[in-house]
């Protein structure tokens, strides 16, 4: 594999908070990098410096000479006056070139932006968040970048479409780093992750695997650096008990061991800084008297425009239903919302609701928020407290929960990042007392942690849950009815009903195979058949050896996992961790030997 770039003691600060120092990592031509961390740690800073949009303070950054990067921001820069082909050009080297125009029409195509209706000459102004965020990514991709950065790119987009981004990247034959904390699209797509957090000595985590594997060895680094924090303060309490007990002679050596307590001080602090678990802490107000009943659909139909949304559709939702709304953009999931709540009317059908239905609302655009107000004035306008749960608490208190530093609170809200906004939007959603809480996308830029959080605060809430989401994990986590809406294509709008995401993953299946199967497929040319071949010299001779270079991988395997078996070895946890990657990395390679084989067998027996 060639290295496209490497990092050396790279580091950036935003104003005069340090935001990362001493980065040290390599990025190579066959990685699929998910780059994870906690909200400010600085992900999207690193790549803009990896993109070269902005230059680090200090350290060295190596590109491959000639190295084509492609970056699609997390809000991409667009001129929404612009047609989607002169967008997509504008990537291009030679925009006026036949084959830039060729390469245009094909990503069009590939991205499903004709079969939309739209054509070329469509303005960019009248396509939706998540079109327009498909063309951004075309006009990158039209680079034929080795090296494609991507910034949170599963927002906005629904689920086919991070279906569709997942299956780009898994045969991309470019290397991808790619911010996300959508843990199945981290899963299903990288070979390498890298955590940007301040908890770990050189400020990255580095892992060679997938997300499992980052799991598994995050969790044994993190208990690694508490046992040392124990062992550490054991240590220093028995030096300082010996320092209050003084010294008879201040000897030379007496003297070192004074020197060393204080220096094990300053490592005590270190390890508790990096050690200490800071975290969201939400707990929705739910409504004290909850009926049998907060809102019931029955056969209800509506259409928009001409088109049918939602064809004799019921629904029953009472105090813990969890109802996840799953489908495409545009599909009619903020319609049925609207209708449920009777913000909107219907076409046929009834809709019943309890008396005094309280609903908290969380928009995915947080339109509601005044972005010139500061963090205070919009949860506190009148003054420097809010009501929670009936008591006043100061506000430097409440914003305390959600991890808001003091210097933010006077803050201008279009300051924030953008997972800094979300947070504040739920702590004003805190606020308030509800039966009903609907939640629009709620997990777009907020970091995996507090998506935790929220897990178990929806699944705790006495009321009643509506949940718009495309990041599959926390659908499944959260919800225990999911509704399905089908193709925007389709004549009847039937909406689908399952228990669990696995019940959707099995039809969706189906569903696709069946469209498929009535495809029709295009007539065999004639001749089309491939030329068969003989295996080489050097062919034959690696089929020859194969069984035994597999015996020996798998040999190797099996060192490593007796080994990992070892109570000596399990309370080693870097050495643990270097052995969890080793036996990744060796069954890795064992399956690349056996899908040789496979493909050599395949020569050998062509008739």
């Amino acid at each position: 594999m060639a290295i496209l770039l490497t990092a050396k003691e790279i580091q950036h600060s935003f104003g005069v908070r340090p935001l990362f120092k001493g980065l040290n990592f390599v990025i190579e031509s066959k990685d699929r990098a998910g780059l994870i961390g906690p909200n400010g740690a600085g992900k999207s800073t690193l790549l803009k410096i990896l993109s070269g949009k902005i230059t680090q303070e200090d350290g060295e950054l190596s590109l491959k000479k000639g190295l084509k990067v492609g970056f699609l921001e997390q809000t991409p820069s667009l001129d929404l006056n612009s047609t989607i082909e002169e967008t997509i050009l504008s990537g291009s080297e030679d925009p006026f070139s036949s084959e830039a125009h060729a390469l245009a029409l094909e990503w069009m195509g590939k991205l499903g932006l004709d079969s939309q209706g739209y054509s070329a000459e469509t303005p960019l102004n009248q396509l939706s968040g998540g079109w327009q965020k498909k063309v951004a990514l075309a006009r990158e991709l039209i680079k034929e970048p080795e090296l494609l950065l991507l910034d949170e790119p599963t927002n906005h987009l629904d689920i086919e479409s991070i279906l569709w981004l997942e299956e780009l990247i898994q045969r991309a034959p470019f290397a991808v780093v790619v911010i996300t904390h959508d843990r199945v699209f981290l899963q299903n797509i990288t070979n390498r992750i890298f955590e940007l957090n301040p908890v770990y000595p050189q400020g990255v985590l580095a892992v060679s695997g997938d997300y499992a594997t980052y799991l598994e060895l995050r969790e044994s680094q993190l208990t690694q650096q508490k046992t040392e924090e124990v062992t550490l303060k054991n240590k220093l309490r028995r030096e300082t008990e010996w320092l209050k007990r003084g010294a008879k002679a201040r000897t030379t050596k007496q003297q070192a061991r004074i020197q060393r307590a204080h220096e094990l001080m300053d490592d005590v602090e270190e390890l508790e800084f990096r050690n200490r678990k800071r975290e969201v802490s939400l707990d929705f107000q739910s409504a004290q008297k909850q009926p049998n009943r907060l809102i019931e659909a029955r056969n209800i139909s509506k259409s928009f425009a001409g088109k049918s949304l939602v064809t004799d559709f019921s629904l029953f939702i009472g105090p813990g239903s969890r109802v996840g709304l799953l489908g495409r953009n545009g599909c009619g999931k903020s319609t049925l919302i609207r209708c449920l709540l009777g913000e909107e009317t219907i076409d046929s059908g009834a809709i019943l609701r309890a008396e005094n239905l309280s609903v908290a609302y969380f928009e995915q655009k947080r339109e509601s928020l005044d972005l010139s107000l500061s963090v205070q004035k919009t949860l506190c306008p009148g003054g420097d407290s809010v009501i929670y749960r009936g008591r006043p608490i100061h506000i430097r208190s409440y914003l305390d929960r959600f991890l808001f530093s003091r210097e933010q609170i006077e803050l201008p809200v279009g300051k924030l990042s953008g997972g800094e906004q979300s947070r504040l939007l739920l702590a004003r959603l805190m606020l308030k007392e509800a039966k009903v809480l609907v939640l629009d996308e709620p997990t777009n830029d907020l970091d995996i942690e507090t998506l935790d959080v929220l897990e178990g605060c929806l699944t705790d809430f006495e009321g009643a849950v509506i949940l718009v989401t495309h990041d599959r994990y926390f659908l499944d986590q959260v919800a225990n009815q999911i509704i399905a809406f089908p193709d925007v294509q389709q004549v009847q709008r039937r909406l689908e009903k399952f228990a669990d995401l696995s019940q959707w993953e099995a039809w969706h299946s189906q569903h696709l195979a069946s469209l498929k199967a009535t495809t029709p497929k295009a007539p065999k040319t004639e001749g089309a058949n491939p030329k068969k071949r003989k295996l080489s010299y050097n062919e034959t001779r690696e089929l020859s050896s194969m069984e035994d270079t597999i015996q020996k991988a798998e040999a190797k395997i099996a060192e490593i996992e007796k080994e990992l078996t070892n109570p000596q070895i399990q309370s080693q946890s870097l050495k643990l961790t270097e052995l969890y990657q080793k036996l990744h990395d060796a069954q890795e390679a064992l399956e690349k030997l056996y899908a040789r084989w496979a493909e050599l067998e395949a020569i050998t027996n062509q008739v």
